[in-house]
């Protein structure tokens, strides 16, 4: 099936909400046997992050190894679709369903460059657990690569990086991001008696006042400043004349390569405990920031996309993370895939044009990245 319309049709018919496993796997595998692939799939992980089936598709060839990594697993559909969310529904143009453009159509485009592709090396990285806490995904492909000695050169993710048209964006970094939980205890009591108890919200408050006012850079080159937001505040108490037992806050951090997860996660520990030495801070740190500096694989992207666009796209750090966070560590990895103004959203599309479009670009990386070596 190389078709990239009737291959993201197969796609967007196969439920996969995150964390995924199954038929759309097998929708891929069956795409990819028939153009020499090797496809080794596998299922870890447990609940409520698992399992998670995981993708790992390695070809053969001699030169330079580029790897296309994605995700098949998509956000819950919500309510309000015009057709059935994984019901694919052509209208005026544009194909809908979950995971059009993120990133079941980008996947598509891809396998479809492959037959016109010269005879390089070629593996695909698809996990089903991208949308969600990413524990059981890409992270436990890189091992599996590690293992079996598969060690690509460049790293193409075909997240929906294109803005208000195909083309016009390429990521080259993505910020970190960190997520703390801080539980303050207290001792409950009657609010006529606070001698006899111990209220934690104007600790709690404190707290978030000093955090609340760090600047903690005022960003780069290629960076917007990291920040810091409170994103929630819970006591829980339905009492009026309760002092509550304990108070709770969220915050994320979104910081850019100028700071480290694990420093900052550092930083709010002394700072809380300097409030409350019995307070507790608990942290997840998504991923690290990266940055893969313009240079050979960026401008050969660029090329590649103006030539059969017409467009320079811009090189670009913005928006959320995404599992490049994870590959980067692997080679020089970058960003380049479908318009992202759907993603996420009721009726999510993609212009059936600009599959044919993308596959067409992804086909004339694949032939460049095959004749590096040769220049």
């Amino acid at each position: 099936m190389t078709d990239p319309v009737a291959l993201t049709k197969a796609f967007l018919a196969c439920e996969s909400v995150t964390p995924a496993q199954g038929p759309v796997f097998d929708v891929l595998e069956a795409a990819l046997l028939p153009l020499g692939f090797t496809v080794g799939r596998f299922v870890v992980g447990d609940a409520p992050d698992g399992p998670v089936e995981n993708l790992l598709a390695t070809r053969a060839g001699t030169g330079t190894h580029l790897a296309f990594a994605g995700h098949l697993d998509v956000v819950p559909p919500g309510e309000g679709w015009t057709n059935s969310a994984f019901t694919p529904a052509e209208r005026g143009g544009l194909l809908y369903g979950r995971g059009a453009v993120d990133m079941k159509g980008a996947i598509a485009a891809f396998v479809a460059a492959i037959p016109d592709a010269p005879g390089a090396p070629l593996s695909l990285i698809i996990t089903g657990d991208e949308e969600g806490p990413a524990t059981y995904g890409t992270r436990a492909l890189i091992d599996r690569m590690q293992a079996t000695g598969v060690a690509p050169d460049l790293c193409l993710v075909g997240e929906p990086t294109s803005s208000a048209r195909l083309g016009d964006m390429i990521k080259i970094g993505r910020r970190g991001s960190v997520n703390l939980w801080i539980t303050v205890p207290g001792k409950q009591g009657h609010v006529a008696y606070p001698h006899l108890a111990d209220n934690p919200i104007p600790r709690l408050i404190a707290m978030l006042a000093e955090i609340d006012a760090i600047v903690l850079d005022t960003g780069n080159a290629w960076f917007q400043p990291s920040n810091i937001e409170v994103t929630d505040i819970t006591v829980g108490n339905p009492a009026t004349n309760v002092i509550p037992a304990q108070a709770s806050a969220r915050i994320s951090i979104r910081f850019n390569d100028e700071q480290r997860g694990t420093a900052l996660v550092e930083r709010i520990e002394t700072l809380v405990h300097r409030h409350d030495s019995a307070a507790q801070v608990t942290a997840r740190i998504s991923g690290e920031a990266f940055l893969t500096p313009p240079g050979a694989f960026s401008d050969l992207l660029s090329a590649a996309i103006e030539a059969r666009t017409g467009i320079r796209a811009e090189l670009s750090t913005t928006g959320g993370t995404s599992d490049a966070r994870f590959l980067s560590a692997l080679c020089p990895t970058v960003e380049f895939g479908l318009t992202n103004a759907t993603m996420h959203k009721v009726d999510e599309a993609v212009a059936i044009e600009d599959l044919g479009v993308l596959r067409d670009i992804y086909a004339d990386i694949i032939a460049r990245v095959a004749g590096l070596e040769q220049r």
